[in-house]
């Protein structure tokens, strides 16, 4: 994997970040938020996907690794729905 593929990479994982945290309805933190959270949106996508069996919707493959749009972004959209439910607020 290039320095080029991966910032690709790292573009659209922050792409599917602010997606999951705007359907998600937590918006704190920048950019590097936005990163963690559409990889770990893709990671827990994907493994939601392939325990129920379901298909690849909209992958986009970037050097020969495939990140898989659709379920990142629900994924990401779910987790930031778990962390907004734990997270402690002050009023």
């Amino acid at each position: 994997m290039t320095l080029l593929e991966l910032l690709l990479l790292l573009l659209v994982a922050a792409f599917v970040g602010a997606m999951g945290q705007a359907i998600g309805g937590y918006s704190s933190g920048g950019c590097l938020v936005s990163i963690a959270l559409g990889l770990i949106g893709a990671l827990i996508g994907t493994w939601l996907a392939r325990v129920m069996a379901l298909p690849a919707l909209f992958t986009l493959s970037i050097g020969g690794t495939t990140f898989p749009i659709v379920w990142s972004i629900l994924g990401a959209a779910l987790f930031v729905a778990f962390v907004n439910l734990v997270s402690y607020r002050r009023l």
